[in-house]
């Protein structure tokens, strides 16, 4: 073993140490360690224990540690402090310039125990009220998750998405001066939507590919090689490997086809329809005997038969939402009041209604509301709704599930709301059984409107639970209760896979953006992308209610509880 690789060890020692809150000393012996043998001028596995004992600023007790290292490449004192701590906080100390001090207080003060919840949390600007963080060092921590994410290989859309556009925009000016009249799209996981990106895929038709594929290192922002007789490849400064496949214009379609759709669904249509040219996408499906199938819902073969017998659906926009519900404020961890929302919602997105959902009393983490702040809440709600016009505020709350699966506040408080949103946000590691259990008895709670991020997943960085998808969506059919699609990136939870279950089972699915700061109420794009993708129409979402329609639909279901 090189002294690099045990100098590693020994600071990993010291930072579990300090995580672990041991005897400072001992934590300062170890990390000097680490230091002294680094920088040693020869390999100390050539030495004996006796001789690594007297080496100056080592000792016994650290030799010894040294001498484990060397005899079996491990040390129990790892093995056994990274046994008592969260894996994801022993991860987080990967991430350079964020000392053990700073993931205790991550871990103790704000109950965050990985990466990916660590991120959730910058993204929300929750890091920021930590004792000893700021704006500055919010953004370098965000940024060196990112950078990880970035090395496994794998995006999520919404980090793909700028890229994206700035590549198609770049790729169209460059063409121009290269083949006049030139076809481009991007193709791919990110043209289907796909809540993970591992690529970008661009098809290029023209007049002349050999004289453009001479010409493609004139475009300067990315250095292209060639992969295949018409294919070429880049990476970007992001990380993203970039895929440009160069056609004829009469084959332009075919492949965009073909570099569009998951392998089964393309070859099943290629199968009715033939070989081509195609002058067209939709041509495809004309001859294979089918109605045109949009990008997001080329995933497999089942969508093959409603589109043989008409029974595709009219996939919502983001123009059909018409409001936004499961929102925070500065009730609890949010950025912006309650007024700034709204007026955002109605000025800016032209939308009919707010619901805000700030977090219940056991998010303590988060400003949770206790009773009298409930009451204050709405107090403020009713001012606003006093001077909004024709818009609206809803009472609503985000009500921990607790482990039993009750929510976290009693029957006079809950009816107070005019809808309630049940998430879960702790104990996320209960077997199947149990976790069912629990959103089920959460789910037959009179008060629950919404089930929220129903798996509590994170993506790229948490799997969120397992849970009996079906039995809780029958759930969820049995007793109304809606389905949220959590449009944050991280999130987009309800898995778009069971979105059509769901809808068959009659369930309304629910555009949420989560949103803690105005900005992103935008992500309810993401949302209507990945409901498109599920097969989700306007008249089976909640928010595409006007406002008339959900205030009856909110008023109906509180007199269904109270038997009226």
């Amino acid at each position: 073993m090189e002294n690099k690789a045990i100098s590693r060890s020994f600071r990993l020692l010291s930072q579990l140490m300090e995580l672990q809150q041991e005897n400072s000393f001992k934590i300062k012996t170890i990390a000097n360690a680490a230091i002294k043998i680094d920088k040693l001028p020869y390999p100390i596995h050539t030495k004996s224990l006796a001789e690594i004992s007297k080496i100056e600023g080592l000792g016994k007790s650290t030799a010894a540690k040294v001498w484990e290292l060397l005899e079996t490449g491990k040390l129990s004192d790892i093995e056994r402090i990274s046994a008592e701590i969260p894996e994801g906080i022993v991860e987080m100390l990967s991430l350079k310039g964020i000392g053990p001090k700073k993931i205790l207080t991550i871990w103790k003060d704000l109950g965050i125990e990985n990466l990916g919840e660590l991120y959730y949390a910058c993204n929300e600007n929750r890091l920021i009220e930590a004792k000893g963080f700021g704006a500055k060092t919010q953004d370098e921590v965000k940024r060196l998750i990112e950078f990880n994410m970035a090395g496994m290989g794998k995006f999520l859309y919404a980090q793909a998405e700028p890229l994206a556009q700035e590549l198609l925009e770049g790729l169209t000016l460059w063409l121009a001066s290269v083949s006049s009249g030139a076809l481009i799209e991007i193709a791919g996981d990110y043209r289907r939507y796909c809540e993970i990106v591992e690529d970008l895929t661009f098809v290029v038709g023209v007049d002349d590919p050999s004289f453009a594929s001479a010409q493609i290192s004139g475009y300067s922002p990315l250095t292209f090689t060639v992969a295949d007789e018409d294919c070429f490849v880049a990476e970007s400064p992001f990380g993203i490997r970039i895929n440009l496949f160069l056609v004829n214009k009469e084959e332009f379609y075919l492949t965009l086809f073909k570099r569009t759709g998951a392998a089964e669904h393309v070859a099943a249509v290629l199968k009715l329809a033939g070989a081509g040219p195609f002058p067209t996408e939709q041509a495809i499906y004309e001859q294979a005997g089918l109605d045109y199938i949009v990008p997001e819902l080329r995933e497999g073969t089942d969508i093959l038969e409603d589109a043989k017998n008409k029974r595709l659906p009219e996939l919502i926009t983001y123009a059909d939402l018409k409001g936004s519900l499961h929102n925070h404020s500065t009730w609890s961890d949010g950025v912006h009041s309650l007024e700034e929302m709204a007026l955002y919602c109605r000025d800016e997105l032209s939308l009919g209604y707010l619901g805000i959902c700030d977090h219940s009393k056991s998010a303590f983490y988060a400003k949770g509301l206790y009773e009298p702040r409930v009451e204050a809440q709405h107090k403020e709600i009713d001012a606003l709704n006093a001077k909004l016009g024709n818009f609206k505020i809803f009472k609503g709350i985000e009500s921990d599930i607790l482990n039993d699966g009750s929510l976290d506040y009693s029957e006079d408080v809950l009816k107070t709301f005019d809808f309630v949103v049940a998430s879960v946000h702790s104990n996320l590691r209960m077997d199947v059984e149990k976790a069912t259990a629990r959103l089920i008895k959460a789910i037959e709670n009179p008060y629950t409107t919404i089930l929220g991020h129903p798996t509590g997943r994170l993506l790229l960085s948490r799997k969120g639970y397992e849970i009996d998808y079906a039995k809780v969506i029958d759930a969820c059919a049995a007793k109304g209760v809606v389905i949220e699609i959590n449009a944050n990136p991280l999130r987009l939870d309800l898995d778009w896979r069971w979105h059509r279950y769901a809808l068959e089972k009659g369930v309304l699915l629910s555009i949420n953006p989560d949103a803690h700061r105005m900005e992103k109420f935008r992500d309810m794009h993401y949302g209507v992308y990945v409901g498109r993708k599920g097969g989700l129409a306007a008249k089976q979402c909640l928010n595409a209610l006007t406002l008339d329609e959900i205030s009856t639909y909110f008023a109906a279901r509180k007199a269904r509880i109270f038997g009226i």
